[in-house]
């Protein structure tokens, strides 16, 4: 037999042998588990049903208003780092705020409290009730019912229309029949909650062997890991999977590495053909994006706190390249259920410890204060004396639209009415609130992704509207010449403190119109000491636009 088709002897590996569980986990219950004997003097580990609601509801919650000490690590070393920009110190520095607010337990960490997403693997000595999924979906229900947390989930009615299910069901739920770690008598998760900013910026390229040297790999990761941008909330844990036995399996690999999920894979490949991470390639990969500019949303080094790269099998006639990103709302946990109890993974609750001792002047530079009660057009005069990258404080009123209350005043505009005049004589901030706690002026609120209003800025600057934006992430060069032509502005908000404006920033809310729409009615606020950064001009600058430009030389050592 020819030796190219000869037959090698079966050897099994896992695609993602895991490696040890270093997990820090704290005890949850003792309850509700038992042992029981089985056939052949097996051991089983029973689960009352009850079980897996709870754990989900704790998870849901816990990953709504905690992060894990390293993440938070990460941020305070940005401010200690003196190769930080001014503007990288100040939204670590913010975004540490944020997490010790949210820590409270009342207002989560983000406005967008996410897609709920559960991954189990359940052990083979393991019994229960067979309802599994329904039970976890019912801890789901519990922890966005009963918390702060918002409504995201779209349920279709026909192909064209949707509407808010109430309950921020359905959510995405994965059971595995498999041993995790090898142990037959335990059920382990992973919980996350994904929220649309970071969800979007999700990309799998098809490319072929001709990417695979590191000449071509970097200057592609150069080109690719720009258009991210920063409208998902850098600093972000980054990750990239080069290849995959399918698309799907490279885009799902991307999204576990993003959660540190594999961390502990083996650091280089064999014949076994399992995964493994590149932890050379990750530093590699680290500096290239430090050297972008884009920084920690407004210029910088910490456009990422980290990066992952897995290496999988692939099929020869297919090379599919996946990245996706974690975001400063860095929400995941793992847990299991075994003999001893239920366990969850044990995350920050004292963050402020991470808080240095600095004060605002100590990270930034000028602050340039911002009348938001004067007519609009006294706020763009003062706007146009200062170039992009400015740093902001806005206090006054603001109206609040995103995507559908856009979409209800562009029908109108295009029947021949007039720009409402909340528009005309308000800026404009692009955002939806989480429930509002008893006792607060507002729950979390923070910016959306204003990439999503692009299309209707010229319409509505024409018509006298959307003069000043304030949202989150890059815009397309459309904005920044509509804003050249009628003299507007786009204002950055830092991504990711929502908790922060709630507390500190937000003092009144009120719905001005289309309040079916629930948070995606058009409010009224008053602000106080908002932040935000000069993003693009009224003279056709875009801070984003050079950060967008590619690197002329890369190489690899």
């Amino acid at each position: 037999m020819s030796t190219l088709f000869a037959v090698t002897d079966f050897a099994y590996s896992s695609l993602l042998p895991l490696g040890a569980d270093t997990t820090d986990y704290r005890l949850v219950t003792d309850e509700g588990v038992d042992v029981v004997s089985g056939p052949g003097g097996r051991k089983f580990l029973t689960i009352e049903p009850e079980i897996f609601t709870q754990l989900t509801a704790e998870a849901m919650h816990d990953i709504a208003h905690y992060l894990r000490p390293a993440h938070l690590a990460q941020l305070r070393s940005i401010i200690e780092d003196p190769l930080s920009s001014p503007n990288d110190r100040f939204v670590a520095k913010d975004l540490l705020h944020n997490a010790n607010i949210a820590a409270g337990g009342v207002l989560p960490m983000c406005q967008d409290t996410g897609t709920a997403i559960v991954m189990g693997k359940r052990g083979r000595h393991v019994l229960t009730d067979g309802a599994d999924e329904a039970n976890i979906a019912r801890g789901v229900y519990e922890a966005y019912t009963s918390l702060n947390l918002r409504y995201s989930q779209l349920a279709p009615l026909t192909v064209w229309d949707e509407r808010n299910t109430g309950t921020n069901l359905p959510a995405q739920i994965e059971l595995y029949a498999e041993d995790p770690d090898g142990h037959a008598d335990a059920y382990k998760f992973l919980f996350m909650a994904k929220g649309g900013g970071s969800a979007n910026k999700s990309y799998l390229y098809q490319e072929t062997k001709a990417l695979l040297n590191p000449t071509s790999f970097m200057r592609f990761l150069d080109e690719k890991l720009r258009l991210i941008g920063t409208s998902a909330c850098p600093p972000y844990h980054l990750a990239i999977v080069i290849g995959g036995t399918s698309a799907e399996h490279a885009l799902k690999t991307a999204k576990l590495a993003s959660a540190k999920y594999l961390d502990n894979l083996p650091s280089a490949g064999s014949m076994l053909a399992h995964g493994f991470r590149d932890v050379a390639l990750e530093a590699e990969v680290l500096e290239l994006t430090r050297n972008f500019g884009i920084g920690a949303q407004f210029g910088g080094r910490y456009f990422c706190h980290d990066v992952r790269v897995i290496r999988l099998p692939r099929h020869g006639a297919s090379c599919p390249v996946a990245i996706a990103v974690s975001c400063s709302a860095d929400r995941q946990a793992v847990a299991k259920i075994t003999p001893s109890g239920v366990w969850l993974e044990r995350l920050e609750t004292d963050p402020a410890r991470y808080l240095p001792e600095v004060t605002v002047e100590d990270v930034s530079d000028e602050v340039v204060q911002v009348d938001l009660n004067r007519p609009m057009s006294e706020i763009r005069e003062q706007l146009s004396q200062y170039p992009v990258k400015t740093r902001l404080s806005l206090s006054g009123p603001l109206v609040v639209a995103r995507d559908i209350a856009h979409a209800k005043i562009a029908e109108r505009l295009d029947a021949g009415e007039p720009m409402p005049q909340y528009l005309r004589d308000h800026a404009v901030y692009y955002a939806g609130p989480a429930k509002t706690p008893e006792g607060y002026a507002s729950g979390s609120f923070g910016p959306t992704t204003a990439g999503r209003m692009d299309a209707y800025v010229e319409k509505f600057q024409a018509a006298g509207g959307s003069f000043v934006m304030l949202a989150k992430g890059n815009r397309s060069g459309q904005v920044t010449k509509s804003c050249q032509a009628y003299g507007g502005f786009y204002l950055g908000s830092i991504g990711g403190p929502a908790a922060r404006l709630a507390q500190d920033c937000i003092k009144k809310v009120e719905v001005l119109e289309y309040q079916e729409l629930g948070m995606e009615a058009v409010w009224r606020i008053e602000v106080e000491d908002f932040p935000a950064f000069i993003v693009v001009d009224d003279k056709g600058n875009d801070f984003f636009a050079e950060t967008l430009k590619p690197t002329l030389t890369i190489s690899r050592r």
